[in-house]
């Protein structure tokens, strides 16, 4: 343990917080400030010469752009104290929904910031269900993408549902799901939606025996909820079960998205902590991923193999 430290920006403390306590360290000390004109500081308040170096930030609705400028300064700070790697611990990566050019004249964002943090001097990113796989190769250093499929496959098992089927709420997460459906032996049903506008969806098409079933949404973040809303409702009125959980990775929860799923009256509500939520929904529930990258950082560390961890 003594080869690294571990130092979290502002983003998400208390997940900072839960790694150390996994580990069984402190977080190392680290001044986060802004100048009165908006300029953040930062300023490594310990030695960590010749050592590993992890920073621990996310990206926050409404406050994604600061995190990111903060994480760009920690790197650059940690590069300069002459750390012997620099590890970004990202549990949400911003901006990967942007992984490719949907219209013309648009850019490719993902990959810009990729490149920032490679510039900043980066050695290596640990993070969480990247919206796309193919976005670790906009990064030239390695990436560690982590999946929190084995959380919830552990509290459906135990649930009981009565005839659950597994949904893809679109054709990019059909993948995920049917894997996720494989592994507990539930049926899987595919929407098929089309989007007339940014965060705005309309499902057109359900593919699949939905049937007095109890559906369970699987999706990799929900943003304004106006896509898994929807979805929910389209599912109730072409005869499935009104008990319809949702479970997702990342809870961006921005703009009207708690009091859209309020509305809409989830059984449950599902999703890690790569992102703090101050205004929770009911029926959320927490389920940490605190552990897992703690103990991927412990392999890394230690330049152990973390394949083992998550696939």
């Amino acid at each position: 343990m003594e080869n690294f430290k571990i130092f979290a920006g502002s983003s998400h403390t208390n997940f900072a917080t839960a790694l150390a306590e996994k580990l069984e360290m402190k977080l190392g000390a680290v001044t986060l400030k802004a100048f009165s004109c908006g300029e953040m500081y930062v300023k490594f308040e310990e030695t960590f010469r010749g050592k590993d170096a992890f920073l621990v930030q996310t990206g926050r609705t409404g406050l994604m752009h600061n995190d990111l400028i903060e994480l760009l300064l920690m790197i650059d700070a940690a590069r300069r104290s002459f750390a012997e790697k620099v590890h970004v611990v990202m549990p949400y990566f911003p901006y990967s929904r942007q992984d490719k050019i949907h219209a013309p004249r648009e850019g490719i964002s993902a990959k810009l910031f990729a490149n920032l943090l490679a510039r900043a001097g980066a050695d290596h990113l640990i993070t969480m269900h990247l919206h796309s796989d193919q976005i670790q190769g906009f990064f030239d250093f390695p990436v560690d993408n982590l999946n929190p499929q084995r959380l919830f496959l552990k509290y459906f098992e135990s649930k009981k549902l009565k005839d659950p089927v597994i949904v893809s709420p679109d054709a990019g997460g059909v993948k995920e799901a049917k894997h996720f459906a494989d592994k507990l032996g539930f049926p899987l049903v595919l929407l098929h939606k089309n989007r007339p506008g940014h965060n705005k969806a309309e499902v057109s098409h359900v593919i699949g025996d939905i049937e007095g079933k109890t559906p369970i949404i699987i999706d990799d973040m929900v943003d304004t909820a106006g896509s898994v809303c929807g979805a929910k409702e389209t599912l109730v009125e072409r005869g499935a079960r009104d008990e319809v959980y949702l479970a997702c990775t990342h809870p961006i929860f921005s703009g009207p998205a708690v009091e859209r799923l309020d509305k809409a009256g989830f059984a449950e509500i599902l999703a890690t902590d790569t992102l703090p939520v101050e205004q929770k929904p009911k029926n959320f529930h927490v389920l940490s991923v605190a552990p897992l990258f703690a103990n991927v950082i412990q392999n890394v560390a230690a330049r152990e193999s973390v394949s083992k961890l998550y696939i």
